[in-house]
């Protein structure tokens, strides 16, 4: 959503790095860069004006000349600058203290409320709730029927007493769902109203009416991060015809420039609570500012992405794996690998976790162009083996590699990859869970190459006298080719065995050298 402002930002910071201190012409410059960036991102022109003067104001004052690095003080002013029209702090819900929560959903048609008020059940129902679809949008053919699937597939009740397709009174049906939900002990009561191709008088009524009928502790405006500046003309007329307490960002995952997200704050004063990015029930959470800040500037948002992981992993399972990868549970084998790879699974589009990461805009290419169907191959590949395979990699011939290529439709080449990959990355991971870094990377505990840490001036050998004859350095074979043994001498596996403690008499030791055996 964010991706053209996050490179033109990227490229304006870019100039200032290796700045011991920022001129007035270099501020200026700085201003003009992100201001043209947010034009470009479809950002209001008074929130631009009113953003650019705020840096500038903060990059003038005494925190950046006194700054040890004045370019990473500018990057920090236009992060909390963000952090402030993107409104400040999260905002959470506010639930009723006595009866059902009432949550009232408005918008124009085409915003996703109906796939919004799923996702938000959903949610709270995971929070602990149990919330209740209230079908209200009786005017749109079949949009009691998609509510109903969307409540069926969250595993959520829906009360759709009125057929719809512009049959039944939807402010009734509004009236009677708050009844429904104390006689069913439902604490929380979400209403699917109904919308509109565009502003009409007859939606903002029967939006206004359905609002004096329920009285809704929450009225979220659902929006359509895609369509640009309308949806700022959309969110300052339903804020004056019916009103409402926060807004919901839809379709945050499209392609779109993303200003209407950095507009809608700063002009109607309402926070944005919810987003919404991806088509799954499960792609939607609270809006926090500081996180989306991070993100457009390319700092990342692990945080996100550990409360994901959290709600998505398996916890037993993950200390299983890490114990295995300590040296403390066993082997880690190709079915530990697999069970990581459907955990991480879980957590959805693999291009969007990395996306997550630090640093990750420049990558923006390769992630848009990841093979999502890559994991399903190597899942196809460790499916065809053997359980003694998948629990001992190392037994896997060629014979074997080729069985298992011909079982999943892959090539032997594919089945190379797979189990050479296995082990780089089994031996890495066990190396950062024993506190050793990463391998193979110089410069870093654990990171040189094996050995690197003992090397030092090379073994000087002792000086043999002239004629001497170089010997093998075993006593033990030493001393039996001295006692005439040959079959001692031979084959290490074979021959008679070797009295060890006679042999070693028979070096005639220096007396004091046992200090060297301490």
């Amino acid at each position: 959503m964010f991706a053209t402002l996050s490179d033109r930002l990227a490229d304006t910071f870019k100039n200032l790095r290796g700045k011991g201190r920022l001129s007035e012409a270099d501020i200026d410059a700085t201003a003009r860069e992100i201001r043209i960036a947010l034009l470009e991102a479809d950002v209001a022109l008074p929130v631009v004006k009113e953003f650019v003067a705020a840096v500038k104001e903060r990059a003038r004052g005494e925190e950046v000349s006194g700054a040890l690095n004045p370019a990473q003080q500018v990057v920090k002013i236009v992060h909390d600058e963000l952090v402030t029209i993107l409104g400040g702090e999260t905002r959470r819900l506010r639930y009723a203290k006595t009866g059902p929560t009432v949550i009232m959903l408005a918008g124009l048609q085409g915003a996703g409320k109906t796939t919004l008020a799923a996702k938000l059940a959903l949610w709270l129902k995971e929070q602990g709730k149990t919330p209740l679809l209230v079908a209200c949008d009786l005017q749109r053919p079949n949009a009691v029927n998609q509510l109903q699937v969307n409540g069926q597939r969250v595993g959520v009740p829906v009360f759709a007493p009125e057929p719809g397709n512009g049959v039944g009174d939807p402010v009734a049906v509004a009236q009677a769902s708050i009844e429904e939900a104390k006689r069913t002990l439902h604490d929380v009561v979400i209403v699917d109203t109904a919308g509109r191709l565009g502003i009409d008088a007859e939606l903002m009524q029967q939006a206004a009416d359905i609002r004096a009928a329920v009285n809704p502790d929450e009225v979220l405006f659902v929006v359509d991060a895609m369509i640009g500046q309308d949806a700022v003309t959309t969110a300052q007329a339903f804020l004056e015809g019916v009103g409402y307490d926060g807004v919901v960002l839809t379709k945050l995952d499209g392609d779109a420039r993303g200003g209407a997200a950095l507009s809608i704050v700063s002009l109607t004063g309402k926070p944005v609570m919810f987003a919404s990015n991806g088509e799954k029930p499960s792609d939607f959470d609270l809006f926090h500012p500081d996180r989306m800040a991070s993100r457009i500037l390319d700092m990342g948002d692990v945080l996100t992405l550990i409360e994901q992981a959290e709600k998505a992993f398996d916890a037993e399972q993950a200390a299983k794996a890490a114990a295995k990868l300590s040296g403390q549970g066993g082997e880690f084998t190709l079915d530990d690998f697999l069970e990581q790879m459907q955990q991480l699974r879980k957590l959805g589009s693999m291009s969007k976790i990395m996306g997550m990461l630090p640093g990750m805009g420049q990558f923006r290419e390769q992630l848009e162009n990841f093979d999502e169907r890559e994991i399903d191959r190597i899942q196809a590949v460790i499916y065809s083996m053997t359980p003694a395979e998948r629990a001992n990699p190392k037994i896997i011939d060629g014979s074997r590699r080729k069985r298992i290529a011909a079982g999943c439709g892959r090539t032997v080449t594919d089945v190379n990859q797979l189990v050479d990959r296995f082990f780089e990355a089994r031996k890495m991971m066990m190396s950062m869970a024993r506190g050793g870094g990463m391998p193979g990377m110089p410069g870093m505990p654990g990171m040189g190459m094996p050995g690197a840490g003992k090397r030092g001036k090379a073994k000087q050998q002792p000086k043999r006298g002239k004629g001497a004859k170089r010997g093998s350095g075993n006593p033990a074979k030493a001393a039996a080719k001295k006692s005439g043994n040959p079959a001692a001498t031979g084959n290490p596996f074979g021959g008679g065995e070797i009295d060890y403690e006679k042999a070693a008499a028979e070096l005639n030791l220096p007396s004091d050298f046992s200090k060297f055996l301490k």
